[in-house]
């Protein structure tokens, strides 16, 4: 069996370099892997592509990603930040130096279902009729609208998840399950932050949401925060 643990946060992410794709999972900031998206950010990687639910609220760690500037595009499904205040994805937008594509939020994990799956594009009904369709390819099923939306892979995806065995199993608590799972098949390189390693044989089989095959790097994160 291979051992998936690694030393360190640095050591985990030391291999993304300017221009890759990464998937974020989480909801919002719950559930999201803070301190791997804090390393790079402080790495100083650049020309990224971001693929997550959100673009962050003020003081998170993707906000941060965000204003250093090192983000160049962003497919997301809830741009906007919490409160009145613009936050530093919005800001940046504004003033045209990050792209966006908006995607309903069901649509954005069937589309990285589908890359994980090996199934190229899919039709769907969500949001056919709406302008984020208007240069999509359109048929009609059933008397119904569909568009065709596109599958989404990436070259890294970045998890939090509760617990791990060495082989990289994962189980996850609540919200920590919202992308992470279907991120996990959808990325060449799958580096995940848990809260516990556990001894080999603690996770019963029935609890592993991610299974070890899919995660190439785990490092141990106590608290999520």
């Amino acid at each position: 069996m291979i051992d998936k643990r690694v030393a360190s946060i640095a050591e985990a992410v030391a291999d993304i370099g300017d221009g890759a794709r990464i998937m974020l999972s989480g909801f919002q900031h719950i559930g999201v892997a803070n301190a791997l998206i804090r390393a790079i950010t402080e790495s100083g990687i650049k020309d990224l592509t971001i693929i997550s639910n959100g673009a962050g609220h003020h003081g998170s760690s993707q906000a941060d990603l965000m204003e250093t500037g090192r983000v160049t595009r962003l497919i997301c499904s809830s741009a906007r930040g919490r409160g009145k205040d613009s936050t530093p994805f919005e800001k940046l937008y504004h003033s045209g130096k990050i792209e966006l594509e908006l995607v309903p939020q069901g649509t954005l994990a069937e589309r990285i279902r589908a890359g994980g799956a090996g199934i190229p594009a899919f039709y769907t009904a969500t949001g056919a009729s709406t302008d984020l369709a208007a240069d999509k390819e359109k048929r009609r099923f059933n008397g119904r609208d569909c568009v065709l939306e596109t599958a989404l892979t990436a070259d890294f995806a970045l998890l939090r998840a509760d617990r791990g065995d060495r082989w990289g199993n994962l189980t996850y608590r609540g919200t920590q399950a919202n992308f992470g799972p279907v991120m996990a098949t959808a990325a060449k390189v799958t580096i995940a932050e848990v809260r516990q390693v556990v001894a080999d044989g603690e996770i019963d089989p029935h609890h592993v949401r991610t299974p070890g095959i899919y995660v190439d790097r785990m490092v141990t994160v106590p608290e999520e925060g």
